[in-house]
């Protein structure tokens, strides 16, 4: 009987050192591996978003610009009659001076009529000019 020269057995429930590095090193290129995706997924959703954040603003960039485009129209229009509507009072006007200036003498005075048409047509020109502006 010898004491103390009993064989070293292994314990059921121990690993060796080289089994617990592998399991080691495995646990890290999972977690490498998993950090990876999460990184992925997240560039690949980031980018989702900003799709559709871009497709979302041109369309209502679109809209808008199909609306800017009828009120500028709308206003042009509005613009033009009244501008032919200036002409022909212009016109009127210059009429009245031509005539005016025919029969002038020093019985008649037509000038208070002429001034009162010169003062519209004036307050006119300087609404459309200021409306004109407002356009550009």
């Amino acid at each position: 009987m010898s004491y103390g020269t009993e064989p070293v057995s292994t314990r059921p429930g121990t690993r060796s050192s080289a089994s617990k590095g592998a399991n080691v090193k495995l646990f890290l290129v999972i977690w490498i591996v998993f950090i990876g995706l999460g990184v992925g997924a997240t560039y690949m959703y980031s980018q989702h978003l900003k799709q559709t954040m871009l497709s979302e603003l041109d369309a209502k960039w679109r809209i808008q610009s199909n609306q800017f485009k009828s009120d500028y129209s709308a206003q042009m229009n509005s613009l033009s009659k009244e501008v032919k509507e200036l002409d022909g009072k212009v016109q009127s006007f210059n009429e009245l001076l031509t005539f005016t200036k025919d029969n002038a003498s020093n019985k008649t005075d037509n000038s208070n009529k002429l001034y009162t048409q010169l003062n519209e047509v004036k307050k006119q020109l300087s609404l459309l000019q200021n409306k004109m502006d407002l356009l550009k």
